[in-house]
């Protein structure tokens, strides 16, 4: 009878009603392949606990759900954790990212038509905007608090481009920025595959670069969840850790990489497009220019200490929340503390490695944040 009494008691103690299975928020995206993989291999059953995924449209719905409960943990862009924390566009919220769910994985793709005027990389782009003088040419990401928008600004701005008065950026949701090229609505955008693919399959568009050319090594998307979720239901997110962390070693693995696409195009997330999904997990990638590209390194699931939510990441993203104008410089001390205490695998234990496989003084050791 005390058995069942607290299990019963444990499913009512909830953020949003709902304890079993702890509800995951995610976009349809290549990324959210460890998600997907824990899911379709039963990882998660495996390590004792009930998942329940929740495809949303776009992270400004992440964000929302999961400020208001109705997620209880998120695969969400890196940013968000520090957006969220200080209450950039939202009242504050105590979350946290205790997991990294890979680097890379973004890609700058621009319309056939800019093409067929000439455009073959930044500068060129820049040369047909000061040409066109009646038009403003308008670029599409996924949410100021992204990656996406420092490597498209970035990537403009080092063709000579004034971001700030010579293009127009606009948020949209990764699933309809091809169709918004298709249409005409945009002149290209900075997204996550396989939303790249897309468009180079349907002759709408050509990949200009890869975020892993622009900004190797940096950190895209993490587990999100909320300090009152790790403080009610710490077990479960020990165990959604280690499967996350065992799918993302499966997901790394190059011999494994044909089984994710399938898996990807399997959930019915992505149409059933195993063929474009494998373009950038298998490779090669079809650039739309005539040309491929190597995708050893283009999605980075485990490998480098993906996992791990270091202080070097951390810095880069409030570097570049700072280089972009999300945060003054005055604000720098403010959000390196709140960045301390949501940008931390130490916010709960994680799990302990089984002895059959035990840890080396190497592997024991995790980096500590130390922003400034």
């Amino acid at each position: 009878m005390g058995v069942m009494s607290k299990a019963a008691q444990s499913l009512k103690t909830t953020l949003s009603g709902v304890v079993q299975p702890v509800r995951i928020g995610f976009i349809p995206l290549t990324d959210c392949a460890p998600l997907i993989v824990a899911r379709g291999r039963e990882l998660f059953r495996k390590h004792g606990v009930r998942v329940e995924l929740s495809c949303e449209v776009g992270w400004a719905t992440i964000r929302e759900k999961l400020l208001y409960g109705q997620v209880d943990a998120a695969h969400a862009i890196a940013g968000l954790a520090l957006a969220m924390r200080l209450g950039l566009s939202t009242p504050p919220c105590r979350v946290v990212a205790p997991f990294v769910f890979n680097l890379h994985g973004n890609a700058i793709t621009l319309s056939r038509d800019l093409w067929n005027r000439g455009v073959r990389d930044a500068s060129s782009l820049k040369k047909l905007i000061r040409s066109s003088a009646s038009r403003k040419f308008t670029f599409g990401m996924v949410s100021r608090y992204s990656s996406h928008f420092f490597l498209l600004r970035q990537w403009l701005a080092a063709g000579g481009i004034d971001v700030e008065k010579e293009v127009r950026i606009v948020a949209l949701p990764p699933t309809q920025m091809a169709a918004n090229l298709a249409a005409g609505l945009i002149d290209g955008y900075c997204v996550g595959e396989p939303w790249n693919s897309f468009a180079v399959e349907r002759g709408t568009g050509w990949i200009a670069a890869t975020s892993e050319q622009l900004v190797p090594g940096h950190v895209e998307k993490v587990l999100l969840t909320t300090e009152t979720f790790i403080e009610r239901h710490a077990d479960e997110i020990r165990a959604i850790i280690e499967a996350l962390r065992e799918a993302c070693v499966f997901c790394d693995a190059q011999e494994n990489r044909a089984e994710v696409a399938h898996l990807l195009a399997e959930s019915g997330y992505f149409a059933g497009n195993e063929e474009i999904l494998k373009r950038a997990l298998v490779g090669p990638l079809d650039l739309g220019t005539g040309k491929t590209a190597d995708v050893s390194n283009f999605h980075i699931f485990q490998r480098r200490e993906a996992n791990e939510p270091t202080s070097e990441r951390g810095r880069w993203l409030l570097d570049e929340f700072i280089a972009h104008g999300l945060l003054l410089p005055a604000q720098r001390a403010e959000a390196a503390a709140a960045l301390r205490e949501c940008w931390t695998s130490s916010a709960l234990p994680l799990p302990k490695v089984p002895a059959a496989a035990p840890q080396t003084a190497k592997s024991k050791k995790r980096r500590q944040p130390a922003f400034s």
